[in-house]
C-alpha cells in the first residue's frame, strides 16, 4: 500500500498529492452545500417561516413549530448515516457521495419553489416539512463521506489538518446561507416575503451542479480500494460496529450530544435571543455572524494542525471546557448591545470554542473505526445524537428563554451542562492520533459470512 503513497525517496507522489487537493475541494464544495442548505433553513426558520408557513399563531409559538420543522431533517439523519453508511463501505464513497449531494441540494431547490400558508393552506407546510425529511436523509453521510475522502488519502501526520479542512466547507455554507439571505432581505419587506426569500433556496442548484462535476472526476481512496482487493468488504457493517468498537461509539455519542447542540445555539438561536429579546436589527447578528464565520476559514486548519501535534482529545476536551466558561459573558456581551462586543462574545464562543471541537472532531471519528466499517461507524457517531442536540437545541433554548422570561440564565446552564457532557465523554474515549487507517480489526482472519466482494460500481444497481 505505501507504493501507491510514496516514491522511492519516501515522498507523496505527484498523482497522490493531487488526488488530495481534488478530495479536499469536492470535500469543501460539498459540505458546504450541505451546511449551506441546514443554516439557510435555520435561518429562515428564526425570522421568516413562522408566518409564512405556521401564520396561524402567535410570534413565538409560531418560531417554535418553525424550528419543529427544522427538526424533523435531525431526526431523519440517523436513518440516513444507516442507508447510506452502509453503501460507502460496501460500494464505495464516491458513489454515495455523488447521492447524497444531490439529494440535499434538489429537496432544497424545490423548497425555493413552494407556496406558501396564504396560497395553498395545510400543504404548504406538510410539503416543507417532507422536503427538509429529504435534506435530512442525505446529509446523515455527507460528512462523513466528506472526511473519509480527505483522510484516507492523507499522510498519518498531517490528518488533523487535512481532516478538518472539509469544515471549512461548513462556515463557507454558513456564510453563503447568511449573505445570500442578507442581501435577498436588504430588498423591500414586501418583496422579500413575497418571492425574495426564495432566492438563496433557488441559487443552491448552482452548487450542487458545481459539486457533482467535481465527485464525479474523483477516484475512490487507496483505502478502500485495498478492501475490495482483499475481499474484506464486510456484508452487515452495522452489525461489525456494533460488536467490535460499541465503547468507542458510545463515547463519541456523549461527544457529538454537546458540541452539536452548542453549535446550533451559538449560530441560529442567538439570531432570536438578539432579535427578539434584545430588539437589536437582525442585521447586526446576521453580519456579526458572516464575520465570525469568516475567520473559522484560519481557526480550523489551525486546530486541526494543533490535533496533530498534541492530539485529538486536548484540542476536543479543550473546546468543550471553554464553551461552558464563556457562555456567561458571551450573553453579558450582547446584552450590552455594543456592535463590538457583540463581534468579540461570537469571536470566542464560534470562531473558538465551537471550532476547537469540530476541528479535532473529524479526524477522532475517522480514526476511531477500521476501514471496512469507517463510513458507517463514522455516519453513526456522529448522526445518531442529531434529533437530540442539533435537532431540538434550539428549540430548547428558546423554550428555556420563555421560562426564564427572557434572561438567558438557564440557556447559559443548558450550555455548561452540554460543555461538560462532551468534555466527559471525550475523556473516556480512545485518543487516535498516529493509529494505522489499514489496522482492521480480525484483519486477515475475517470470517466470510461476513464479507463479501466489492461489487464494480459501473456495475451498481442503485
Amino acid at each position: 500500500m505505501k507504493g501507491s503513497y510514496v516514491n522511492t525517496e519516501g515522498q507523496m507522489t505527484p498523482e497522490v498529492r493531487q488526488a488530495i487537493r481534488n478530495a479536499i475541494l469536492s470535500a469543501i464544495v460539498g459540505t458546504a452545500m450541505e451546511w449551506y442548505d441546514y443554516y439557510l433553513y435555520a435561518t429562515a426558520a428564526a425570522t421568516l417561516f413562522n408566518h409564512l408557513f405556521f401564520p396561524s399563531y402567535d410570534h413565538l409559538t409560531g418560531t417554535l413549530l418553525a424550528y419543529a420543522s427544522f427538526a424533523i431533517g435531525f431526526f431523519v439523519r440517523p436513518a440516513g448515516s444507516v442507508i447510506f453508511g452502509r453503501l460507502g463501505d460496501r460500494i464505495g464513497r464516491k458513489s454515495v457521495l455523488i447521492i447524497t449531494l444531490l439529494l440535499m441540494g434538489g429537496s432544497t431547490t424545490l423548497m425555493g419553489l413552494l407556496p406558501t400558508y396564504a396560497s395553498i393552506g395545510v400543504w404548504a407546510p406538510i410539503l416543507l416539512c417532507v422536503l427538509r425529511a429529504a435534506q435530512g436523509l442525505g446529509s446523515g453521510a455527507e460528512y462523513a463521506g466528506a472526511v473519509l475522502m480527505v483522510i484516507e488519502y492523507a499522510p498519518a501526520k498531517r490528518r488533523g489538518l487535512y481532516g478538518s479542512l472539509p469544515y471549512i466547507g461548513v462556515a463557507l455554507g454558513l456564510l453563503m446561507s447568511l449573505a445570500t439571505f442578507h442581501l435577498s432581505s436588504s430588498m423591500s419587506k414586501e418583496g422579500f416575503e413575497a418571492w425574495g426569500w426564495r432566492i438563496p433556496f433557488l441559487l443552491s442548484a448552482v452548487v450542487v451542479a458545481l459539486g457533482v462535476l467535481l465527485r464525479s472526476q474523483l477516484k475512490e481512496t487507496p483505502v478502500f480500494e485495498a478492501l475490495r482487493r482483499k475481499n474484506a468488504v464486510v456484508r452487515a457493517p452495522l452489525t461489525e460496529v456494533f460488536r467490535h468498537s460499541l465503547r468507542p461509539m458510545l463515547c463519541a455519542w456523549g461527544a457529538r450530544l454537546g458540541d452539536n447542540s452548542l453549535a446550533y445555539i451559538y449560530e441560529s438561536f442567538v439570531i432570536v435571543y438578539v432579535t427578539q429579546q434584545l430588539h437589536m436589527s437582525r442585521d447586526v447578528i446576521v453580519t456579526a455572524l458572516m464575520w465570525s464565520t469568516a475567520l473559522q476559514f484560519i481557526t480550523v486548519p489551525l486546530f486541526g494542525w494543533v490535533s496533530d501535534k498534541v492530539g485529538r482529545k486536548p484540542v476536543y476536551m479543550g473546546g468543550a471546557l471553554l464553551s461552558g466558561i464563556a457562555v456567561f459573558p458571551f450573553f453579558r456581551m450582547l446584552q450590552t448591545g455594543e456592535v463590538v462586543w457583540i463581534y468579540v462574545g461570537l469571536f470566542l464562543v464560534s470562531s473558538i470554542a465551537k471550532t476547537m471541537m469540530t476541528s479535532a472532531q473529524s479526524p477522532w471519528l475517522a480514526e476511531m473505526f477500521p476501514s471496512r466499517v469507517r463510513y458507517t461507524g463514522f455516519s453513526l457517531a456522529r448522526e445518531v445524537t442529531s434529533p437530540i442536540s442539533g435537532g431540538i437545541a434550539p428549540m430548547i433554548a428558546v423554550a428555556l428563554l420563555s421560562a426564564g422570561e427572557g434572561s438567558p440564565h438557564l440557556v447559559a446552564w443548558y450550555v455548561v451542562a452540554l460543555g461538560v457532557i462532551t468534555a466527559i465523554s471525550v475523556a473516556l474515549g480512545p485518543e487516535t492520533r498516529g493509529r494505522s487507517l489499514n489496522d482492521d480489526m480480525h484483519d486477515g482472519s475475517q470470517d466470510e459470512a461476513h464479507t463479501a466482494p466489492a461489487r464494480p460500481i459501473a456495475h451498481q444497481s442503485r
